[in-house]
């Protein structure tokens, strides 16, 4: 498509400037236009300006105008029509001749001759070559739709060779679906072609347009075509390249994390506060740490001599080795699982060099992988692979819940297989495999799982009673000891004996860890325990003291009451002893006063809030360490703060009525939820076995007798379990292994649609175990983007007004941040919040979440609702093709919106019944505003 400019005056004086070509074009609308025509053959090119003076002498045509032709592939030209106008692309023949084509038409319609201006065909010469690009306010992931809104931020692009033509292009103009979409016309001149589009690219690549989308990152494409480059485009260019849409999002990384401060700002914090304090506006102090790599550590030897070579080294090691649960079960333990990877990453480096001793380091699995996620905002598995690259001389150790991998429910085998092979490649090496009832099946199913992707296998029997005491007979020796002999049949590395309420008594450990040590001589063995009675340091002596090979401690700041026991106190008390853990005492203290001061910005979540000390009931209720602290919070936000020692009571009778259960999550949470339903409904044992009522019962409770998680191997208490269960299916064996494979192929496939992006097998795997929590973690991030940028005090609680901050996005990549102010609420029930960002001001809009429930607003589609029908662009209805209840068919047309010229038929994506219509006719929507249902 090749479009010669032509001028005339009054006085039949016409000439020509030449040609553009126009041949880039969607729907026959140009988008890129380039003067000179690219390899025009001269000859054609005389041709059609010679046809085109002809045309416009032959009727008298004045002013500027153009004559448009299509040129075919043997060199013919075919006449189209005459605009008789001065076209939106005229700047590229401006630039290449020199000619101000504004300028002149003005003075010819005063009545000059083209002579008096100094123009005469044979002064008009080309000069390089010049590009203009359309910058639009239309979206190519979505068919050029028109986007509006208002511009939060408008960055041009500039520089020698480069000329811009604005439209309404400035921070705080208004798009309107009522106005053209055009933005500002991007104009590059240079002495070539591929020069030209080279100072075209860095223009565009400059643009920073922030609060409606913009074609900028599809222009990108087509400069960087290599067919456009050749200049050997035709009008099917676009149609025949479809690769021109796969665009790369624009990070906006800055404007999103303003976003999300205004939010918190206007609304407070977005992940929930069990208990009203601030963080502390002290930041923790991170100690020096040497230049250079870390020494060796026991990571060394996995890597060098496999999982096997490792146990070995493990089991011939002379003194007591240490598990540090700092960065998992503690803070699990003792901050609700908050510590975010921002606060884990500062005191890495100091632990790898440090702390190389270390048998292990948990940091990862458990409840770490859903909280990260659902309040922490922030991928699991981009943690793991942070921490792998700040600390790679230390193993890595998670939890596994067995065949419920990191979640609480069965997931199918190959998922679970899938996920532990992946958690291999991403760093992870000790994988802690347990279950919560001790169903072997469940846990052998992790084991195979974990020791085909190559990982260290640490089989866990998770213990509970007091083996010690005669009285106690359901768990007994003999029972630990046979679990025991299965599991090293199966091929554990390692052997591990998981206390997890703290219940081991120096007396049990010694009964229990001498029998293991006599049985497995070249076994390794771990211990895990929690210090809620308080007598978790005596216990983990008496377990080293008995041939126990590792321990697992928690630093001293995040050490005691429901934590583990203290790392200063264990390594002081073996010291110089044959069981020295080799642990510099110095670096332990420096190491815990960096989370004395972490720990206060966790003070919301701090257990110390309501509670203040460990205490040795835990002996006889039996909850958990990390189970106590949660279970106090939910006692506090229920109203039962007062009543906790009644929950405690609760706590016994709700497990004997199920029967003496094993407790470690997830089936601790269940006599949990059981024991808070009787205190807060006044429902005594008694009263609870007897009714049985399914319907008000935990909806939890009635998963375990039925055989929906678990089984235990005494089965469930009669007549409960019948009263519970009713008319409900049971399960016998393993519940997984009646469960289809899951098609991690097409739920890749899934969450590529639904998130329009690269979608990394991770994620993949986050989908499978938590779809609802991954998806609500994906739109909040699209929406918020890198919060693990920001400080946590920011993070928790956001910028005081005239605070000035530093947030780091990468290396070398810093923005100076401060807050301004927040306005009054406006009509739409929002304030405009104000920053600086380096230097310059910034202002978005904050919807009050408190003030929007008291007004009214058109409701938004549900993108998880089947049936609910949004809007797809914001613009103005014009006319509806349906009423409630017809009936539609898949495709059928429903309503016909319009914006910015452009009219688009919404049709239907199911076939149905219309429930109801939700707009009328000259209504003016918003984007995903609800149009009508379908059911």
């Amino acid at each position: 498509h090749i479009e010669v400019q032509i001028l005339g005056d009054q006085y039949g004086n016409i000439l020509h400037l030449y040609e553009r070509d126009c041949s880039i074009q969607r729907r026959h609308q140009k988008v890129v236009e380039i003067a000179p025509a690219t390899h025009l053959d001269p000859q054609l090119r005389s041709r059609l300006t010679s046809d085109s003076v002809k045309l416009a002498k032959q009727v008298g045509y004045e002013n500027a105008g153009t004559v448009e032709f299509l040129v075919d592939k043997h060199g013919k030209h075919y006449f189209i029509e005459v605009n008789s106008r001065l076209q939106v692309e005229h700047t590229v023949t401006e630039e290449i001749t020199d000619v101000d084509l504004v300028h002149a038409q003005i003075h010819v319609s005063e009545g000059r001759s083209l002579p008096d201006l100094g123009l005469r065909q044979e002064n008009i010469r080309i000069n390089g070559c010049a590009i203009q690009c359309r910058v639009t306010t239309e979206d190519p992931a979505r068919s050029f739709q028109p986007d509006t809104g208002r511009i939060e931020v408008f960055r041009s692009g500039e520089g020698m060779g480069i000329r811009l033509d604005n439209a309404s292009a400035f921070q705080g103009a208004v798009i309107s679906p009522h106005y053209d979409s055009l933005l500002v016309k991007v104009i590059a001149h240079g002495k070539d072609h591929p020069t030209a589009a080279t100072k075209m690219s860095r223009a565009l690549a400059e643009f920073r347009v922030r609060g409606v989308k913009t074609n900028i990152p599809f222009l990108q494409n087509v400069l960087n075509n290599q067919q456009f480059l050749a200049g050997t485009v035709d009008t099917q260019f676009i149609d025949e390249n479809p690769e021109l849409f796969q665009l790369r999002p624009a990070q906006n990384r800055a404007q999103k994390l303003l976003h999300y401060l205004g939010h918190v700002m206007v609304n407070g914090p977005t992940t929930p506060i069990p208990v009203n304090v601030s963080p502390s506006p002290v930041d923790p102090a991170v100690p020096v740490v040497p230049i250079g790599p870390p020494p060796a550590g026991f990571r060394d030897i996995l890597l060098r001599e496999g999982p096997e070579g490792f146990a070995r080294a493990v089991r011939n090691h002379q003194g007591l080795l240490l598990m540090d649960t700092t960065f998992r079960d503690a803070h699990q333990s003792l901050l609700a699982t908050r510590v975010r990877t921002h606060d884990l990453k500062k005191i890495a480096p100091y632990v790898a060099h440090n702390f190389n001793k270390l048998f292990s380091m948990e940091n990862w699995g458990g409840a770490t992988f859903d909280v990260a996620m659902r309040f922490l905002y922030e991928c699991p598995w981009r943690r793991l692979q942070e921490l792998r690259e700040l600390i790679p001389n230390i193993p890595f150790q998670m939890l596994l819940r067995g065949a419920n991998a990191v979640g609480y429910t069965n997931y199918p085998d190959n998922v679970v297989f899938k996920f532990c092979e992946v958690a291999k490649e991403n760093g992870m090496d000790v994988f802690r495999v347990f279950d919560s009832l001790n169903y072997l099946p469940n846990m052998l199913l992790g084991m195979e799982a974990a020791g085909s992707a190559g990982g260290v296998v640490e089989a866990a029997i998770s213990y509970t009673g007091d083996l010690a005491d005669p009285s106690r007979t359901k768990y007994s020796l003999e029972y630990y000891m046979g679990l025991a002999e299965e599991l090293v049949r199966a091929g554990t590395h390692i052997l591990c004996i998981k206390d997890m309420a703290g219940l081991l008594k120096p007396a049990a450990c010694t009964m229990l860890v001498s029998s293991l040590r006599d049985r497995f001589p070249d076994l390794p063995l771990h211990i895990h325990t929690h210090d809620t009675s308080g007598a978790g340091v005596a216990a983990m002596l008496a377990c080293a003291q008995a041939g126990a090979d590792v321990v697992d401690v928690a630093v001293d700041s995040m050490s005691g009451m429901t934590s583990q026991p203290s790392m200063g106190a264990l390594v002081a008390c073996t010291k110089g002893t044959p069981l020295d853990t080799e642990v510099p005492l110095e670096r332990v203290f420096d190491y815990s006063e960096y989370w004395e001061g972490a720990r206060g910005l966790y003070a919301a979540f701090d257990c110390t809030a309501t509670m203040k000390s460990g205490n040795s009931d835990v002996y006889e209720n039996e909850i958990p360490g990390g189970q106590y602290t949660n279970l106090h919070f939910q006692a506090h936000s229920m109203g039962l703060g007062s009543k906790f020692k009644e929950v405690k009571k609760a706590y016994v009778e709700a497990n004997q009525m199920l029967g003496d259960l094993i407790k470690v999550t997830p089936s601790s949470k269940i006599v949990g939820d059981l024991a808070q339903f009787m205190v807060q409904n006044g429902c005594s044992r008694a009263e609870a076995r007897s009714s049985g009522r399914r319907a008000v019962l935990p909806p939890l409770c009635g998963g375990v007798p039925a055989g929906l998680h678990w089984h235990s191997p005494w089965g469930f208490p009669e007549p409960f379990r019948s009263k519970v269960l009713k008319d409900l299916p049971r399960i016998e064996g393993r519940p997984g292994a009646s469960l289809p494979p899951l098609n991690l192929k097409e739920l890749e496939k899934d969450l590529i649609d639904r998130h329009g992006e690269e979608v990394t097998p991770e994620d993949v795997l986050s989908a499978a175990m938590y779809p609802d929590v991954f998806a609500q973690f994906k739109d909040f991030t699209a929406t918020f983007g890198p919060l693990d940028s920001l400080n946590t005090r920011l993070f928790l609680q956001g910028p005081k007004i005239a605070e000035e901050f530093e947030v780091e996005l990468e290396r070398g990549k810093t923005l100076h941040i401060k807050a301004l102010a927040v306005s009054d609420l406006n009509r739409a029930g929002q304030r405009q919040v104000f920053f600086e960002l380096n230097g310059q001001l910034r202002s978005i809009l904050v919807k009050d979440t408190q003030a929007m429930k008291e007004m009214h607003f058109h409701p938004k589609a549900l993108k998880d609702v089947k049936g609910q029908i949004g809007a797809p662009m914001p613009g103005k209805v014009i006319d509806i093709k349906v009423a409630a209840g017809d009936k539609v068919a898949k495709g059928q047309p429903l309503c016909v919106l319009s914006a910015m010229k452009m009219e688009t038929v919404v049709t239907s994506p199911m076939e149905g019944t219309i429930r109801k219509v939700h707009v009328t006719k000259d209504m003016t929507l918003e984007g995903d505003d609800l149009i009508l249902e379908i059911e």
